[in-house]
């Protein structure tokens, strides 16, 4: 799947894998770093689009005023 049309519970779940991964305490240093970047990209990827939501469902709640 493209990394753009990860949806939010995908990154999510993701990040959740990442963060076991490194609490194991048994990644390489240069693996670890790779999910420390991986988690990075997915943490500005699930802002985005709760910005994006928070925008949308203002603008619904506008209109219904």
């Amino acid at each position: 799947m493209s990394k753009n049309k990860e949806t939010y519970q995908e990154a999510i779940e993701k990040l959740r894998q990442i963060v076991v991964d490194i609490e194991s305490g048994q990644l390489e240093v240069d693996i670890l770093s790779e999910k420390v970047k991986e988690a990075s990209r997915l943490i500005k990827l699930c802002k985005e689009k709760l910005f994006k939501v928070d925008e949308e469902v203002k603008k619904v709640l506008d209109e219904l005023e």
